[in-house]
């Protein structure tokens, strides 16, 4: 079994900055791709980033030279760095990590989700 924990959400003003993580645990045999996602009330869930094993990334345009993915892959723990945030980044950010586990079974597993708000 795998487990996702996400820390790092809170109340922040515009223009500040927050720094997400999300690390897991468990049965875990390796680890692929690793994202961030979020969901704003009443909107769909959307992909705001994504990391490869080889650290390849890859950024939504509403984010990109504000945010940076990153990852420790010693720690199963994967990153959201969030500059210069605005109103419309309030949501619940969502990691989520594709991974193999020491079965053999692919996996692909979610956090809990962690608020941000952005309000002055």
């Amino acid at each position: 079994q795998v487990q996702l924990v996400e820390s790092g959400g809170g109340l922040v003003q515009p223009g500040g900055s927050l720094r997400l993580s999300c690390a897991a645990s468990g049965s875990i045999g390796s680890i692929s791709g690793m994202s961030w996602y979020r969901q704003a009330p009443g909107k769909q869930r959307e992909l705001v980033a994504t990391i490869t094993r080889g650290g390849s990334t890859n950024y939504a345009d509403f984010v990109k030279g504000r945010f940076t993915i990153s990852r420790d892959n010693a720690k199963n723990t994967v990153y959201l760095q969030m500059n210069s945030l605005k109103p419309e980044d309030t949501a619940v950010y969502y990691c989520q990590m594709r991974l193999i586990t020491t079965r053999g079974t692919i996996v692909d597993s979610w956090g809990q989700g962690t608020q941000v708000t952005v309000s002055s």
